[in-house]
């Protein structure tokens, strides 16, 4: 039974997160989100938690006058949001903010020596060693709701000793976009892009996913969950999005986690464990799931990914290059100000013009995710 901060729990992870909150028990304690204020009120009626808290203070504000028939306290800008990653009566926090936005209420969690329930990848990508520096010293546990990382974190837990590791390996469903040629990217829409084979997620994440950049944002991530480099690390398209990923041994055995394509499967692991318990996630049929397919990822066509590789392995600040350059990119196709190609033209641009720092301090991180930001929209 746990206690929970739903961070952005209007976003398709938060929603899902109440479902298992609902289904499972747990109790929900805290909730945020940017301006939808009309969906954020209808879960603070649902769950009564302590507080809710908008990033966006006009939203706050109407919020504040919704509730006002209620005894939860309503905040505003990134100081509620704050508060409801550290609110002490909450034992996790589930940060399911998108984008960079999502690194400074995960730190305030990490700092109050809770439970991160982290599907917010960027604050690995951009500040990874720092955040598990903070989570050590913090006695924070940080546990991965991304399906590829859930994965590896189930097919890691029956390993005695990590050397016996020879690579993880993670599955892609390769988007709406597998096979085709560069020549055929030339002329495809947002509407095209936003397509999903599988999954039904955020516009933001399903572009990432169409580029194969969240799988290059994962990539980073699970070299900080993990520790391990990334030479043993390794990316196979997966088109039915039944295996999640999998972790190859030193003997040549290998393990994997299978299941339907549900995000509430991974959420709830990432509150219960080390228990398992029943929950709302639909079941696997076997049978009925057909044939299992794997192919290698094409980086001449989706060079998002081989810019994130060569950054996973450069360090330091390109991470967080990376990150803010393919967020202003993502934001310029999704108002059709770019075609679908100039993302990986604009976030190779920003990763050239921007130096890179190793061991970066907090604010060299967020200088890095500025200035990548400010080259793709000079451009």
């Amino acid at each position: 039974m746990r206690a929970l901060s739903v961070l952005g729990s209007t976003g398709s992870i938060g929603r899902q997160t109440l479902e298992v909150a609902a289904a499972c028990g747990h109790r929900v304690l805290a909730l945020t989100a940017h301006h939808n204020i009309a969906l954020l009120e209808q879960q603070a009626r649902t769950f009564h938690p302590i507080l809710a808290a908008a990033a966006d203070p006009t939203a706050a504000a109407a919020l504040a006058m919704r509730l006002s028939d209620t005894d939860i306290r309503v905040l505003a800008g990134e100081e509620g949001v704050l508060a409801a990653a550290r609110l002490p009566q909450a034992d996790t926090a589930v940060t399911a903010l998108v984008g960079i936005a999502g690194l400074a209420p995960t730190l305030a969690a990490i700092d109050s020596g809770k439970r991160i329930a982290l599907a917010n990848k960027e604050t690995l990508v951009c500040a990874g060693q720092l955040v598990m520096e903070e989570a050590r010293d913090f006695g924070a546990e940080i546990l991965p709701v991304d399906s590829e990382h859930s994965a590896l974190f189930q097919s890691l837990q029956g390993c005695r000793d990590r050397g016996e590791v020879r690579r993880l390996i993670l599955t892609c469903s390769g988007g709406p976009f597998f096979g085709k040629t560069r020549t055929e990217l030339q002329g495809v829409t947002r509407k095209d892009a936003l397509q999903h084979p599988n999954w039904s997620m955020g516009a933001k994440i399903t572009i990432d996913s169409a580029t194969l950049m969240n799988k290059g944002l994962e990539f980073i991530e699970a070299m900080h969950l993990y520790q391990v480099p990334p030479e043993k690390i390794s990316i196979v398209i997966h088109r039915e999005s039944i295996i999640h990923s999998l972790v190859e041994y030193c003997d040549n055995g290998m393990i994997a986690q299978l299941g339907a394509p549900d995000m509430r499967l991974p959420i709830q692991y990432a509150l219960t464990w080390p228990r398992r318990t029943a929950g709302p996630a639909d079941p696997l049929d076997l049978c009925s799931c057909g044939p299992l397919t794997f192919a290698q990822p094409d980086l001449d066509t989706f060079r998002c990914l081989d810019l994130a590789l060569k950054a996973a392995r450069t360090g330091g600040t390109a991470g967080a290059i990376l990150n803010g350059a393919n967020e202003a990119a993502v934001a310029l196709f999704l108002k059709d100000r770019i075609g679908f190609l100039e993302i990986a033209d604009r976030v190779a641009l920003a990763l050239d013009r921007v130096p890179v720092i190793q061991e970066p301090s907090m604010t060299q991180i967020l200088e890095a995710d500025q200035a990548a930001r400010e080259a793709v929209l000079s451009a």
